[in-house]
């Protein structure tokens, strides 16, 4: 006898696609295994919870592997302000009831310390030290993982960015056992595309101005380009990548301003591109750590900017989505389209993304960033 879900259990996203995603991650009976995760201790909400939409999906593909004797090395590529620490926070908590043990790194963890990405980062059209292509230590973070895949033991550096006045600093290391590493950040996976295919591109969109960049920005797109060099062996290393967009670019500043006065009301800043890093702020075992700092607007403003528009969605997201590049491999697994209350809106495959490209992607394309 089959068993229809009650209608308040049907979520905001397709379900064609949503279910084709679940079988990809080898679930072969949808229903049952909704019913389980019903029964789990924490009482999961019925959807439009974000953790049916990637957190469960996810760690049922994890499991599967794993099983197999395999070490995974997951990205999660969305935009500043979407929840990426909520939900390496829930896939972290989540794991154990699956016999996993999971990760969730990062990608801020690796800033170069202080006086190297002052050095890295000076004269930029933002303004800022940290967030664009170039301020992280990629190879160190290739070598990590590297040896994490040998060893099974993930070992980070701590980036409490509340220290130095806010620009923030290393501060100790962590180490941990994982089975899974989810490896998040808005830039993740994104690849060059070199001087004269970047002009083509840009000629083709109707130049930067078209995507909201000052000419200053623009002039700096080639040297943002070539910082993602380092970046390759890191993306090599993916065992899939999966990608949360907006519908349009404009919300990721609004939820990033959002965010940050939800934590001043709760005394500072403390969470995502803004404040101190997920891990840290985890792994902090060695006393009291400096007071939070609330990022003036004018500053929040410039490492949201910074994220937008260094590396353009319609120039670096939508290929990686799209796969618009031929010859591109493609790694991306799974993508979700996110509304203006982060509500996924439609969640599936990588490849369905692909074919009902044109459509999910015209209202976000070229939509202002800022």
């Amino acid at each position: 006898m089959t068993h229809t879900p009650e209608p308040s259990y049907t979520p905001l996203w397709p379900e064609a696609p949503y279910g084709r995603l679940l079988q990809a991650c080898g679930v072969a009976d949808a229903v049952a295994w909704q019913e389980r995760w019903r029964q789990h201790p924490d009482a999961l909400s019925i959807p439009p919870d974000p953790r049916w939409a990637v957190v469960l999906p996810l760690l049922t593909r994890c499991q599967r592997e794993v099983a197999k004797g395999k070490r995974l090395l997951i990205g999660l590529n969305a935009p500043v302000g979407a929840g990426k620490s909520s939900l390496g926070a829930w896939l972290s908590a989540l794991a154990p009831a699956l016999g996993l043990s999971l990760s969730s790194l990062s990608i801020d963890d690796f800033y170069w310390p202080w006086q190297e990405r002052i050095s890295r980062m000076a004269g930029n059209p933002f303004g800022v030290d940290r967030v664009p292509p170039g301020s992280h230590d990629a190879d160190l973070l290739a070598h990590q993982l590297t040896r994490w895949r040998q060893e099974g033991i993930l070992r980070w550096p701590r980036f409490d960015k509340r220290l130095r006045q806010g620009r923030g600093d290393r501060s100790g290391w962590s180490a941990q056992q994982a089975d899974v590493v989810l490896l998040e950040g808005w830039m993740i996976g994104c690849r060059p595309i070199g001087p004269a295919a970047l002009a083509g591109r840009l000629e083709r969109l109707a130049g930067g101005a078209a995507l909201g960049l000052t000419p200053e920005e623009q002039a700096w797109l080639p040297q943002w380009d070539a910082a993602l060099l380092p970046y390759a062996p890191v993306w090599a290393q993916l065992d899939g990548l999966w990608v949360l967009r907006p519908l349009d670019w404009s919300w990721p500043r609004r939820w990033r301003f959002q965010a940050e006065a939800r934590q001043r009301r709760l005394g500072g800043s403390m969470g995502g591109d803004a404040g101190i890093s997920a891990s840290a702020f985890r792994s902090s075992t060695e006393g009291p750590l400096p007071a939070a700092i609330a990022l003036r607007g004018a500053d929040l403003e410039r490492i949201v900017r910074a994220s937008l528009c260094s590396l353009p969605p319609a120039l670096y997201q939508d290929p990686l989505v799209w796969c618009t590049d031929p010859g591109q491999e493609q790694v991306v697994e799974a993508v979700g389209l996110l509304d203006s209350r982060r509500r996924f809106r439609w969640m599936g495959t990588g490849e369905q993304a692909r074919l009902a490209g044109p459509q999910l992607s015209s209202v976000s394309a070229l939509s202002s960033i800022g």
